[in-house]
């Protein structure tokens, strides 16, 4: 008998059901020379300090740090895994080989190695390798059949991330514990959740430390369009006054009017990170929320696998598109078929084949995340709007590109050069996929949704010249925003640095910190450790998170950059570029200094205990979101003022009242004229 061990129950089933293995058994499946059983996620574990010497079950800074001879496993402490166990121990000791059948990563690879082990397996393993829970995948998988040994690399970085994460958590834990916790609380220390602290931590000091400082703006109304200076802020409202009055009363003159046309790209297909990001800003929902969602999808055939850090496909997907494509004609919702208007312009020709979809260069273990082709059924709520964005994005991929005219119009009054831009609509392209929702652009402080500024400027000709209105506004400067978790995601993902440009960013993601798989965990372990809160969708540090982060004096344990460096070295042992023994032999001689220097502090110094009531209460006083403009008189000294309430429009006269320029976008700034 074969032997194949799949991840959870439900994936045996339809692996079961292709290869033939239709006899239930208790454990497993039986059937045309095969063996189909199931583990449920981890198994195994590492060992705990005291499985290695008793002297390790008491916590005690004098036994620090603790680090094994050799590293062993064991199983987990639960009855049902044992039962399981157990059941799959005497099919592997009979069989005459095994198919690996985990999830098609380092994680999945660990998981089934290690019971491998624990079973005391000797026959050949073979690896079955997919992206896809599709009948045709798993057909395909299975006349594809790896050897287990191409696979060992992976292992190896998935075995030297557990036991780097053993090495630090373990000691670094006890000896913040021991030493500032106060017997109170145990202050959980890990190689990613303390950087990833840190990040909100920093951000929220920059905030409370943040002065304000006034600035002045020179605008000019002409021809109701807003001109602004060019010169930009006046940081004294002398110097803006002084440049006022040359302006007030003397003719406006159009000096330049320059149209240049430009394209945008589609956006890239969606990897794990980037569709969290998406799913916050856009639906409020959390990272680990998404990744359920979206892995529930792949598990109904829906999508690829979710797990991935590549927005790239790799070549031998493009023959199966059109097949995909056909699959999201027939898609309906509530009856209707949501994407064949979509969907119909593409057919009758060949799909574009374009490097900035394809390119199996940049394809390791697993492509971008796509629909499979499979029609979706009984969606809930939540898995519906997640796929329609897997969906939209692949549809969207194959358009051409956004075509735009930009129209730029400077004027003159007195030497003081003042500017306008518009920017105008040539040809949708891609942009028709999502129609008005494309158009919105992510806020990075409170995930809002804001209108891209897309708006066309009346024709002027160079040399016209006439009256216009100026102002001269005074504004503030602001201070960064709080993380959401989809700017903390970016943010883990660039080890820190904000990037906006797509390239720039998938060249940075090889020293992000954390796996994409791994980082909607590491944020839920803030929470349950009350180190960070949310207040709607800002995330808060708590005193005992940030207490923490200034405990800490070890760059190691704190630095994003250098923790990156950490994960770049597990990416180069999974390609065969650096060795898993080195970097062992580098955590112990890091977790050797951070000991050694802890011990060495002879200060008093401990660290806020934060419990479930002060987060209940700090929940609590965290008043409604509200914006309220300020007063402004009811005259026309307001017009051509930035609007208060959105700050992305003008006041405008209208037949009764003053208003918003931006009020076809939804901002309901209004005042009624004065009463004579």
């Amino acid at each position: 008998m074969v032997v194949c061990i799949a991840e959870k129950p439900s994936v045996a089933r339809d692996i079961a059901r292709i290869i033939g293995a239709t006899h239930q058994h208790e454990g497993y499946m039986e059937g045309n020379g095969y063996q189909v059983t199931w583990t449920f996620g981890h198994l195994c574990t590492l060992k705990e300090p005291h499985d290695y010497t008793p002297l390790w079950k008491r916590w005690s800074l004098s036994a620090l740090p603790m680090i094994p001879q050799r590293f062993g496993i064991k199983l987990i402490e639960d009855v049902s895994i044992k039962k399981q166990f157990s059941i799959i121990e005497r099919l592997m000791q009979a069989a005459e080989g095994i198919v690996n059948c985990g999830d098609a990563g380092q994680e999945g690879e660990l998981i089934q190695r290690w019971v491998m082990q624990k079973a005391g397996a000797t026959c050949p393993v073979k690896r079955l390798w997919i992206s896809s829970m599709t009948d045709e995948a798993i057909r395909e998988g299975f006349a594809q059949l790896k050897d287990q040994q191409e696979y060992q690399p992976l292992y190896l970085a998935g075995l030297s991330r557990a036991i780097g994460d053993w090495i630090l958590g373990m000691n670094a834990t006890r000896l913040y514990t021991l030493k500032y916790g106060q017997n109170r609380q145990v202050l959980s220390i890990g190689r990613v959740q303390t950087p990833t602290l840190a990040l909100i931590v920093n951000r929220q000091k920059e905030i409370d430390n943040f002065k304000p400082e006034a600035y002045w703006v020179l605008s000019t109304i002409y021809r109701d369009t807003l001109f602004t200076a060019t010169k930009g802020k006046f940081t004294s409202k002398e110097e803006g006054e002084k440049s006022f009055q040359l302006i007030k009363g003397k003719p406006f003159i159009v000096t330049k009017v320059e149209k240049k046309n430009g394209r945008e790209q589609p956006r890239q297909l969606y990897d794990l990170t980037s569709l969290q990001v998406d799913c916050n800003r856009k639906f409020g929902m959390s990272a680990e929320l998404t990744l359920n969602t979206i892995q529930a999808l792949y598990e109904r055939k829906l999508t690829t696998y979710p797990r991935v850090d590549t927005q790239y496909l790799s070549d031998d997907i493009y023959p199966k598109c059109p097949q995909i494509m056909n699959g999201l004609f027939q898609t309906k919702t509530a009856g209707k078929a949501v994407y064949a208007d979509l969907v119909r312009p593409l057919g009758g020709k060949a799909l574009p084949k374009s490097k900035r979809v394809f390119d199996t260069s940049k394809v390791t273990d697993h492509h971008a995340i796509i629909p499979t082709g499979v029609i979706p059924q009984n969606l809930s709520d939540m898995e519906r709007r997640v796929y329609d964005l897997v969906a939209r994005r692949f549809i969207a991929a194959f358009y051409p590109d956004c075509k735009f005219s930009t129209t730029t119009v400077l004027g003159e009054v007195d030497k003081i050069e003042l500017k306008a831009t518009g920017k105008e609509i040539l040809d949708p392209g891609w942009r028709a996929v999502y129609a008005k929702d494309v158009q919105q652009k992510d806020d990075e402080e409170d995930g809002a949704q804001r209108e891209d500024e897309e708006k066309t400027l009346p024709t002027f000709v160079k040399g016209e010249s006439g009256d216009h209105e100026p102002t001269l506004t005074e504004k503030w400067t602001t201070p960064p925003p709080y993380y959401t978790e989809a700017s903390l995601l970016r943010a883990m993902e660039t080890a820190g640095k904000f990037v906006e440009d797509e390239t720039l960013r998938a060249a940075m993601k090889e020293n992000g910190i954390g796996r994409p798989s791994s980082r909607a965990g590491i944020i839920e372990t803030l929470f349950k450790r009350h180190y960070i809160r949310r207040e709607r969708k800002r995330l808060v540090a708590t005193p005992t998170g940030i207490e923490l982060i200034d405990m800490i004096k070890e760059e190691l344990l704190k630095s994003c950059e250098l923790t990156g460096i950490w994960e770049k070295k597990l990416r180069d042992i999974e390609h065969r570029k650096y060795d898993p023994a080195q970097f062992i032999e580098e955590l112990k001689e890091q977790i050797n200094t951070i000991v050694r220097d802890v011990l060495a502090d002879n200060s008093s110094r401990h660290i806020a205990l934060t419990t479930d009531a002060d987060v209940k209460k700090a929940r609590k006083r965290t008043p409604a979101k509200k914006k309220t403009p300020p007063q402004l008189p009811a005259d026309d000294s307001i017009i051509g003022q930035p609007c208060p309430l959105c700050g992305k429009g003008t006041i405008v006269k209208g037949r009764a009242a003053y208003g918003c320029s931006n009020w076809k976008n939804g901002c309901k700034f209004v005042i009624p004229f004065a009463k004579e």
